[in-house]
């Protein structure tokens, strides 16, 4: 992947200093998914693996709002006329979308404004860190529609996030989580004014972009790796991976840089 030219069709794309911005845009509809924009998405996180001058990525909403789920038309109508096989290979697709995120090792930053709901709210959740504002709505609504909150990871992923008992109350009743409330139980790591929300994301990811990325790279490797692990298993792997860090060129120009009372610049080696 080459992320100075890249462009997707299903979402817009923009690059420069390190940060990819990935933006949904179906404002009218408030950013809706389709088939081709899962798809799309999960193609583009998977390719982050092999882009190293991408080092952070924010994702976001045009139009006030993040993305308000699967597309009514577009995909739950297809929904109901698909056979089991079909069925599960979107499911797949849409759990594979999540890993993605995941698994790439850039560190992705959630800008959320307005609706962030059903699929919008699980990928806002698979992200790495979720700024907010105070006017967003937060609701995991797979149970409006008949279906489990099994959904894209939530079981997993959002008692992590706000606690087993929160998450289960978001997850059996499918209620909105306001953006205070959403702050004040973990899952917005920061509330922004809509106006600066995006701007506020961007500079933290230029933080992240700044820093030293190899290192910030095993963070989110082993806080992935370490969730199936036990705590005497996860700390000898942490002593493998500090020391493998502790010989690369980054390690040595924060040393100097100290010693001369500068601000190291990491390289990524």
């Amino acid at each position: 992947m080459n992320p100075a030219v890249y462009a997707p069709r299903h979402f817009r794309w923009s690059f420069a200093d390190g940060i990819a911005l990935v933006t949904l845009d179906r404002p009218e509809k408030k950013n809706p998914l389709t088939f081709d924009s899962y798809a799309e998405l999960c193609d583009t996180f998977r390719a982050l693996v092999s882009a190293p001058d991408v080092r952070a990525v924010v994702i976001t909403g045009s139009g006030e709002n993040f993305c308000s789920g699967g597309d009514v038309n577009e995909i739950i109508g297809p929904l109901v006329a698909m056979d089991s096989e079909g069925l599960l290979k979107f499911t797949r697709m849409t759990g594979d979308l999540v890993i993605a995120m995941m698994e790439a090792p850039q560190i992705i930053v959630a800008a959320v404004d307005g609706v962030c709901a059903g699929a919008g709210a699980a990928i806002a959740m698979g992200c790495d860190l979720r700024f907010g504002t105070a006017r967003s709505r937060v609701a995991f609504l797979f149970v409006r529609v008949g279906l489990a909150g099994c959904d894209m990871g939530a079981c997993a992923v959002l008692p992590r996030l706000v606690g087993h008992g929160r998450a289960a109350e978001l997850l059996y009743t499918g209620r909105v989580m306001p953006g205070n409330e959403a702050h004040q139980w973990g899952f917005f790591n920061r509330l922004c004014e809509p106006g600066e929300l995006e701007e506020r994301a961007h500079e933290f990811a230029g933080e992240i972009a700044r820093g030293p990325i190899a290192a910030h790279r095993a963070t989110k490797r082993q806080l992935l790796a370490e969730w199936s692990m036990g705590v005497q298993d996860a700390i000898r792997m942490e002593a493998g991976v500090q020391a493998e860090l502790m010989a690369t060129r980054d390690f040595k120009r924060a040393y100097e840089a100290f010693k001369r009372r500068e601000t190291p610049h990491f390289e990524g080696d």
